[in-house]
């Protein structure tokens, strides 16, 4: 969890944000980005697909074509990965630099038939040289309103990809009529409180709403904590044991019709959400002890952590953000977003409750006497 050696962000050029756009197979996610490829606010985005002809580029106007990149009409730029992501991303970055590509200020990543978008979110976090020129922004996760809910029956990834997303796109709302039968909105929100769930229709969403959902306000260049953490989301239901699961929620009309679902929702009961507060200012060697021993027993079910601290001896609050094993270098704020100083950690998780996890910080952070 320490800064890597080598580049960091702060040698004078601005990190370029990332945008994963994940979602299960067949979840619209290509109508999706072929309509926003022709949007004007695209421009300066480039975009890394495993696929061109599973976008189906041919009849949007191309300005400059090489092997593996296309430069749209809109001023959107179109890359493919070629083997593998590491060295796709970083030689789109030299191309950058170099003048042989035009300057984007912005990277979608698709992630075409993997299930789980938490390796390439790792290889954001991890790699030396991505991590010094991109930082994560945001997770977009399409689901399919028609197949969506026995998709999240069927499979844990797809549970995951919407437990993970900073925003939830529910697509082809435009195939079913009148009030959606599966609850499915309802069931997303129980599942991350926290992401908007954004209705697509024939593909059609602004770029705006998707992205620009990471720690740094784009238009401000500075911190945005509130809109990054929303640790309010969690606080609306903590009553079951920090988990969300999307029970209580309709006691006034005939339940016993939606028992039988709950049932079959098996994967949606792994899945909580919640948030840890402390009063105390933190001892970071404690807090990084206490990180790595839950990460050396729950790695893999620690989907997703964001948390703002107040650390002994920083000046303003620090946030950590990790996904699985891996964490992002701390980024120091340079003040604190309100009078409240109380750290505050908002984690997703699979199969682990909030209370094992509340109790081992504690008994990390208060037995190792701070220096």
């Amino acid at each position: 969890m320490t800064e890597q050696d080598g580049e960091t962000p702060n040698d004078g050029q601005e990190q370029i944000p990332v945008s994963v756009l994940t979602g299960f197979l067949g979840s619209g996610k290509t109508t999706l980005l072929k309509s926003l490829l022709k949007h004007p606010a695209m421009d300066e985005t480039a975009v890394v697909i495993n696929e061109f002809g599973e976008v189906g580029l041919d009849h949007l106007l191309v300005e400059q074509s090489s092997e593996d990149t296309v430069v749209m009409d809109s001023g959107c730029l179109c890359c493919t990965i070629r083997g593998d992501l590491i060295e796709t991303l970083r030689s789109l970055v030299r191309r950058r630099w170099a003048g042989d590509v035009p300057a984007f200020k912005r990277l979608v990543i698709e992630t075409t038939g993997l299930a789980d978008p938490a390796p390439i979110l790792h290889t954001l976090m991890m790699d030396p040289v991505i991590s010094s020129r991109y930082r994560l922004d945001s997770v977009v996760t399409t689901v399919d309103a028609v197949n969506g809910a026995l998709q999240l029956d069927d499979n844990i990834e797809s549970v995951k990809q919407v437990a993970v997303a900073d925003r939830l796109l529910l697509t082809k709302t435009d195939m079913i009529s009148g009030p959606n039968p599966d609850r499915l909105p309802e069931r997303l929100h129980a599942l991350n409180p926290a992401a908007p769930v954004i209705e697509v229709r024939h593909g059609e969403v602004d770029p705006d709403r998707l992205f620009n959902a990471g720690l740094y306000d784009p238009e401000t260049k500075s911190p945005d904590v509130a809109r990054w953490l929303r640790e309010e989301a969690y606080a609306e239901d903590q009553h079951d044991h920090g988990h969300h699961h999307g029970h209580g929620h309709d006691h006034g009309h005939g339940h016993d019709h939606h028992h039988h679902h709950h049932d079959v929702n098996r994967h949606d009961e792994s899945i909580g959400s919640f948030c840890i507060t402390y009063d105390q200012p933190i001892d970071w060697t404690l807090f990084v002890e206490w990180i790595e021993a839950l990460i050396s027993t729950n790695g893999a079910n620690l989907l997703r952590i964001k948390g703002l601290l107040n650390v002994i001896g920083a000046d303003g609050p620090v946030a950590v953000h990790g996904v699985q094993h891996v964490f992002h270098p701390p980024a120091m704020l340079p003040e604190w977003p309100s009078e409240d100083r109380t750290s505050k950690i908002v984690m997703i998780t699979k199969d682990l409750s909030k209370e094992p996890v509340e109790k081992m910080m504690r008994a990390f952070l208060e037995t190792g006497a701070p220096s």
